[in-house]
């Protein structure tokens, strides 16, 4: 009874992952956020073949479906780093395609080596959704899209229990799942994932799925169309930067808020939709860095170290405020400085 129900899950995950593979190719989605979700489904759709005892008996090159079934907590990860916009190093990236891959090998072709095949993508496995988990929840506060803020609670909780679960269980049992009862179950997580993301494919919303994943902020000669309330509390906003009170160390949104005396969800709202961010983070550098930008092409500020301009800022460490330079400019503070005065030498 257990194994028919199971084998049923399975078949109608399989076919809701079938439609979705569809969805995505005709879709809008930007191909950033595709790539990963098609590598994922494809990757559950060989799981829910591979880890049925029932099933797998029947399915030619097993093989290769293992190799697609070890990945799902890879593109897993993939998807919700660019989905949170936390590109991974290309370093990391290709380490771990080259680590699957390795571990799928000597675990199908080298069977003495099976057991440390299993372990150490297992264990990779694990850190991937732990560094989900963690990428989620670090960047909430930041995140200025509401809905991306409830994915960032409710897609770890899902990861937790379904992906890192199974490879948790796994780990303690040496093996892959065999009670009946816990594969059931298994397959009927994936079932629901499954249509909570055919949900979200079938009218993909622009902002998370479709536009890129960079800010648009409104051009300061065109003021967006804004309500009174809305008028109010930007008036409030553009004073306290004119104050430059963006240069405050450790600045949030949320003491932002408390500091402007307004609701945060309507500050966020505010900067957002009207003026263009995507994270807090990003409006705050777009201002520190046209700031810092003045004073490295100022002659009166030559001798000032990049240190002190990075502290002045608000930043706490001249490797964090570089990063954002380069982010913002494309070349690092001392190189911009040496151009912009060279230039102006140069003229003169």
């Amino acid at each position: 009874m257990i194994e028919s129900i199971d084998i049923t899950l399975r078949f109608l995950a399989i076919g809701a992952s079938l439609l979705l593979l569809t969805l995505l190719v005709f879709g809008k989605v930007r191909t950033s956020i595709k790539v990963p979700l098609v590598g994922l489904l494809l990757g559950a759709m060989a799981y829910l073949l591979n880890s049925s005892p029932a099933i797998r008996e029947f399915i030619p090159l097993l093989r290769f479906i293992d190799l697609l079934s070890l990945s799902v907590p890879f593109w897993l990860w993939l998807f919700a780093r660019r989905l949170f916009e936390r590109e991974p190093d290309q370093r990391l990236f290709w380490g771990l395609v080259v680590v699957q891959i390795l571990c799928w090998y000597f675990g199908n072709f080298q069977p003495w080596s099976r057991p440390v095949g299993f372990y150490i993508i297992h264990f990779v496995g694990i850190a991937l959704v732990f560094d989900l988990i963690r990428v989620a929840f670090a960047g909430r506060e930041d995140d200025l899209i509401e809905k991306r803020r409830l994915i960032r609670l409710w897609l770890p909780l899902l990861v937790g229990i379904q992906s890192g679960g199974v490879l948790m269980f796994e780990l303690v049992l040496g093996d892959a799942i065999s009670l009946s009862w816990v594969q059931m179950v298994n397959a009927g997580l994936i079932l629901l994932l499954c249509l909570f993301a055919g949900l979200a494919l079938l009218t993909p919303d622009p902002e998370l799925l479709v536009q890129s994943g960079k800010d648009h902020p409104a051009s300061r000669n065109s003021q967006p169309d804004l309500s009174a309330s809305e008028h109010v509390l930007s008036e409030k906003l553009n004073a306290a930067m004119e104050e430059r009170y963006y240069r405050t160390p450790g600045l949030t949104i949320a003491t932002l808020a408390d500091h402007l005396e307004v609701p945060e969800h309507r500050l966020r709202a505010l900067i957002n939709k009207r003026l263009g961010h995507r994270n807090f983070s990003a409006f705050l550098n777009g201002l520190r860095i046209a700031e810092a930008r003045e004073i490295l092409a100022e002659k009166t500020q030559v001798d000032t170290p990049v240190l002190t301009i990075a502290m002045d800022l608000g930043y706490n460490s001249l490797a964090t405020f570089n990063r954002a330079f380069r982010a913002e400019s494309g070349t690092t503070p001392t190189d911009y400085r040496r151009e912009k005065l060279g230039k102006e030498h140069n003229q003169n």
